[in-house]
This record gives structure tokens, sequence and C-alpha cells, in this order.
């Protein structure tokens, strides 16, 4: 495609999804409810479907069993289990499958990586899923929190992972296992499972050998302000303290089948940027490629301003997260948070109620969770 031609398909691509092009920015609707942010993720997130269904769509079937009949639900006998999908393996293709069901677009994580399914125990079926990995290098509302410069965010940054997919499946999300799902990524369980497998393993960028300690975790919102994870406890201590919002950057409007004409064009005119060989060679990731494209094409690098801003949040581990992380404490002071006693918490606070109110779950169809026909 030359360049031309991919500049038509650029701009023409961003009206479709909902965008208005003034001069040198694009912006999104001015409406700015959750139902059109909704709307403005969709063709990216049917772009991820399509791309998947090679792989996945002969799963389908199988798939969906792992996910609950409203009648195989008892609430009162629902206890999780956290499951660390491996690589290759059916956990991975249900880990898969059950992202594309998001309503924006789940990216796969990079870097350092722990992926987990909750299953309930009492019949085995897929409660929820969270996706940990290696955070961005700058995110100015977590240093500014943290008291991070320059030097002690490289020299501590590997104690942090991000939560880039979080949440609960049908029917068990009607029953707000969302906030089970999110109160699980803080669990021992999870900072073990990194120790056990980063634990000792040399950073890329550094080159030493790291101790495993996790002492944060952070995501951000969906879909501008979260209702998941404000006022979202343990012990009457909050789990999710918001520090900020992003500021509205990103590449997700290009995640919609014209990204693999951006990067063959990049590939074919573009230099990546200069960095370290042991991080491998061409392009440091998705923005960059996107960002040399646009100037190689002469349209303006504020296309990649989508002004969808999400809400940060972040997770301490220990009650010295902060000292910790600014190289004031040599150990960190865990809190003592396992998998059953946070699902107690919320099991009294939050799951029992809702199912007293609200029972939307009992009818539920995993069929209605078909992503494809048969052809």
């Amino acid at each position: 495609m030359n360049a031309t031609e991919l500049k038509k398909l650029i701009i023409a691509s961003l009206v479709h999804q909902g965008f208005r092009i003034e001069d040198t920015r694009i912006y999104p609707p001015a409406d700015f409810s959750k139902e059109n942010l909704r709307r403005l993720h969709s063709v990216a997130v049917h772009s991820l479907r399509e791309g998947a269904r090679p792989r996945l769509q002969p799963h389908e079937s199988r798939l969906l069993k792992r996910f609950a009949r409203g009648e195989e639900i008892d609430p009162q006998k629902i206890f999780p289990s956290l499951v660390e999908v491996k690589r290759r393996s059916e956990d991975e293709l249900l880990f898969r499958y059950a992202c594309l069901h998001w309503s924006i677009p789940v990216s796969s994580g990079y870097g350092r990586r722990l992926r987990f399914l909750v299953i309930d125990e009492h019949n085995g079926k897929l409660i929820g899923l969270f996706g940990l990995g290696d955070p961005v290098f700058s995110l100015a509302p977590r240093d500014r929190w943290i008291g991070w410069d320059k030097e002690a965010r490289r020299a501590r940054l590997h104690h942090v992972l991000d939560a880039f997919v979080l949440g609960a499946v049908p029917p068990y999300s009607f029953l707000l296992c969302g906030k089970l799902v999110a109160m699980l990524v803080a669990s021992n369980e999870v900072r073990e499972a990194f120790r056990e497998k980063y634990g000792g393993r040399a950073s890329l960028i550094s080159g030493k050998a790291t101790d495993g300690n996790l002492a944060l975790i952070t995501t951000t919102s969906a879909l501008g302000r979260s209702s998941l994870y404000n006022r979202l406890s343990f012990q009457n201590r909050p789990l999710y303290q918001r520090v900020g919002f992003t500021r509205g950057t990103g590449d997700f409007h290009f995640n919609n089948g014209i990204y693999q004409h951006i990067w063959a064009y990049a590939m074919q005119h573009c230099q990546p940027t200069a960095k370290q060989d042991r991080w491998g060679k061409g392009f440091r990731n998705r923005r960059e490629t996107v960002r040399k494209c646009l100037a190689a094409l002469g349209l303006p690098p504020g296309y990649l301003a989508n002004q969808v801003k999400r809400e940060i949040f972040v997770v301490p581990l220990a009650q010295n997260t902060k000292g910790f992380l600014q190289g004031e404490d040599a150990q960190l002071d865990y809190y003592t948070q396992p998998v059953d006693f946070l699902f107690d918490w919320f099991r009294e606070r939050w799951l029992l109620a809702r199912a007293r109110r609200d029972q939307r779950f009992i009818n539920f169809d995993p069929q209605t969770l078909k992503l494809w026909k048969e052809e």
C-alpha cells in the first residue's frame, strides 16, 4: 500500500470509529458516556475477535462448557481458587477466549507476565480472570504517589506490575464478582507466584538479578471513572487508591485491522529508535510503530492522542510500599491477604446480599456468549 492510500485509510478509519478530526488533533464523540466509549472501542474489539477466529473458533463449543449455567451456581457454596495460566495449555485458550468478551480491546501484556483464572471450586466453572504484566516506564500520577525521581524509578520499577486485564464473566459478574477478582489481585498467592517465577532472574534492562519482591500493582479503569475499584476495601482498608488519570494517548484506535498496514509501511520506510541490543531489534512497541508511520506519512502526531482518559489506581501490597519503592526500607512489611480471607470479606460484604437482591444469574445460558456462527 502506498503512502496516499494508507493516509486515506487511516483517516477513514478514524471517522468510522466516531472520532472527529480537527486540524492536528482527533476528538472522541462529544457525549462522553460509557456507552459511547464502548462504541468507540467496538471496531478494535471486532478486529481482535476476527483475528482470533482461526485459532479459537474450533475450540469454542468446548470452551463455552467452562462457563457456568445460572442453575449451576449456588451463592452459598461459591469458593474461588486461583489457577495460573501456563503457555500452550487449555487454560490459555480459555483465558484468550474470555478476554474477547471484554467491551474494550485487551492487550496480551508484555515483558514479565502472570495470568490467572479464577475458578469456582464448587462447580469447576470460570468466575473471572486477570493478567499482570510489566508497567509502563513513565506514569506521572503513579510516580508522584510513590515519590519517585527518574533514578529511583529506574532502580525499583521491577517491583511493580500492571493489571492489563481484570474482571468477572457472566453469570458471576451479576453477583459483583468483578470486585472479588479485583481483590484477589492483591492476594498473598499472587505475590508468591511472582517471586517463584521471577525471583533470581536477571532484569532485561539492568542485567541484574531481582529478588522477586512485588510491592505494588497498578491498573487503569476500562471506561473513564471506575465503579469497580472505588471504595473497594478489605478489613476497612482501601485496596485500590485513586492517583489520577492517563493523558488520553495510546494506539487502541489503530488496532482495528489497519495496524498491519501501518506496521508494514513503518518497516519499509521508518527507522526504529536506537535502544540496547539486549532489548531486541525492531520498534520498541506498537505506539512507536504508529508514531513513526504517522510522521512518515505527514500526518500529525496528535492522531495518537485519542483523548480517552482512564482513571489510574495503585494497589500497595505492603504497609511500607512507598518507603520500599523510595529505597528507604530494605524489606517489605506485607499485608496478610490470602485468597480465603479476601473471599470471606467479599462474601459477607457483597456476594450474599447481591444474590438476594438480584437473581438474573439464575437464567444465564453460556450459549449467549458464542462469538462465531458455525460455517
